[in-house]
């Protein structure tokens, strides 16, 4: 799964009646095989790193050619 600087992350819901979570991915840390990803939540503002599992899904935007929306 690969994200982007500005790509919107969704973490879908887990149960019945779960909320799906989601939030701008900031930065791209870690390596290709350990992937993580600095991610500000639209719920809150909050920032955390996560590393994201089969529940995230990813909208990708248009990206310029120097990584800026």
């Amino acid at each position: 799964m690969k994200f982007a600087a500005g790509d919107r992350i969704i973490i879908h819901g887990h149960r019945v009646g779960d909320h799906e979570r989601d939030g701008e991915i900031l930065e791209i840390r870690g390596t290709d095989e350990e992937p993580s990803y600095l991610v500000r939540w639209t719920d809150d503002g909050h920032e955390s790193i996560i590393y994201p599992g089969t529940d995230a899904t990813v909208q990708h935007f248009q990206h310029g050619a120097d990584g800026t929306n």
